[in-house]
């Protein structure tokens, strides 16, 4: 008899090969929609969880809030709920919470008793914050990127760097379609590039949190081997054997880490380059980068200038 883990990783492929050749055809405005209807799907699952109200105790940490207990609601409840029981400026300016000390999205269910920090970036060691923010940028940049192109062109949206905010820049890896291979970016590109991230900050979209098996990111990511890749790599580093998904407006992705709760967080964002960077098993690789500034943090234009300058060069030897 054929072991479990053994049997498993059969299914993985075969159920890989199979949705991957269903998925080939479908444009990528469909394939948006069909990975945001399972999201959907599998939000409302885990929601249907929770069919009883239970009441669970979340006491709030952090500067003038030390003390403060809420009664929520366990599995329906977030930290973005416990903060419109206190006043606006912590609705708009939380960025991130901590959980009894572990980093949690704003959007994310409680699911027990807990000490709850929330985290905005004027906080005396903004650290964790920022680093989420420089991933959120990083994402949103692939959001961008897998919409810029005609339907007609694949989009290859690749594992995102976890690049460190003193790189300079925060980077989007892809391959697009081979027939872009001479595909050579323009500052009008850039520029193009950026009005679409700047609609979708003005927009002010959430980044909705998602904890996944590895089956149900397989079957969201049907149509990409590389994302079906990252997912078992994930799901293989994961104590549990989840995958953490993300999604603003229809867009879907797989993070490595915490995201910020929202893009209106976002005050200064421009898109600086796109470098060919060689071959992968996948293609052309192209490294998407770009420079941001949260929210009540501006820069003088002379200093955005030096930034972008500094924004524009390949970032390298980055953690993928």
């Amino acid at each position: 008899m054929m072991p479990v883990a053994a049997r498993t990783v059969c299914q993985m492929l075969q159920r890989r090969l199979a949705s991957s050749a269903a998925a080939a055809c479908l444009p990528p405005a469909e394939l948006r929609s069909h990975r945001s209807a399972l999201f959907s799907k599998e939000l409302a699952r885990q929601r249907s969880l929770y069919p009883r109200t239970e009441k669970i105790d979340v006491m709030l940490q952090g500067p003038g809030l030390q003390g403060t207990l809420l009664v929520m609601n366990r599995g329906l409840s977030t930290p973005y709920s416990c903060t419109r029981h206190l006043t606006e400026w912590h609705v708009k300016s939380s960025a991130l919470a901590l959980v009894d000390g572990q980093p949690w999205h704003m959007h994310r269910p409680l699911t027990h008793s807990c000490d709850l920090t929330l985290l905005t970036f004027k906080d005396d060691d903004p650290q964790i914050a920022n680093q989420a923010y420089w991933r959120s940028c990083a994402a949103l940049l692939g959001h961008v990127l897998d919409a810029a192109f005609k339907d007609e062109f694949s989009v290859e949206l690749l594992k995102l760097p976890e690049v460190p905010v003193t790189a300079g820049a925060f980077c989007c890896d892809l391959v697009l379609d081979s027939r872009l291979d001479s595909w050579i970016p323009t500052e009008e590109n850039m520029r193009s590039l950026t009005r679409d991230a700047l609609q979708l900050i003005h927009k002010d979209l959430p980044w909705e949190p998602l904890e996944v098996s590895a089956t149900v990111a397989l079957e969201i990511f049907s149509h990409s081997r590389c994302k079906q890749e990252e997912v078992e790599e994930r799901a293989a580093q994961s104590q549990n054997g989840t995958v953490s998904l993300y999604r603003c407006g229809d867009h879907v992705t797989v993070s490595g880490g915490p995201l910020v709760a929202r893009t209106g967080l976002c005050s200064q964002y421009e898109v600086t380059s796109v470098h060919t960077v060689g071959e992968c098993e996948w293609g052309v690789l192209r490294r998407a980068q770009g420079l941001s500034l949260p929210l009540n943090l501006t820069a003088h234009h002379k200093v955005w200038k030096m930034l972008r300058k500094r924004a524009e060069r390949l970032v390298r030897n980055v953690c993928v």
